[in-house]
């Protein structure tokens, strides 16, 4: 059986050779990106199984990289996990978890380094489904 492909999308090179590093040692096979449209390319030249996303990124969100990838045929039914560090009861920004939801993203963990383990076992569940 061949490993599963995990995108992994943030501005933060530190958190993702953290993610990169966990999901290496799980198994999986892991590409990164660290803008939106940088995760635009890679999904178009290789689409992988799952996508860890960051919500809050320059140039293109992640918000506007869930809903192009959502609303194309071919990459529809790819996984997309979304991280942010903005809490859900905040309402004075853009982002918030609901508009997460409102994408269609499947799932939504608040992001950081602590939230290492949540987010992998959450990957693991989307590819399972």
């Amino acid at each position: 059986m061949s490993k599963k492909r995990v995108l992994l999308v943030d501005d933060e090179p530190d958190l993702i050779a953290l993610l990169k590093k966990r999901f290496v040692k799980e198994g999986f096979d892991t590409e990164v990106a660290y803008d939106g449209n940088e995760a635009m390319e890679k999904v178009a030249a290789n689409p992988p199984d799952a996508i860890v996303l960051d919500v809050m990124m320059p140039d293109k969100d992640g918000y506007q990289v869930c809903a192009e990838l959502k609303k194309n045929k071919k990459y529809e039914d790819i996984p997309i996990l979304m991280l942010t560090a903005v809490a859900d009861h905040v309402t004075s920004t853009r982002y918030s978890h609901q508009d997460g939801m409102n994408l269609e993203a499947d799932d939504y963990v608040p992001k950081g380094p602590e939230a290492t383990d949540q987010i992998i076992a959450s990957v693991k569940r989307l590819l399972a489904n």
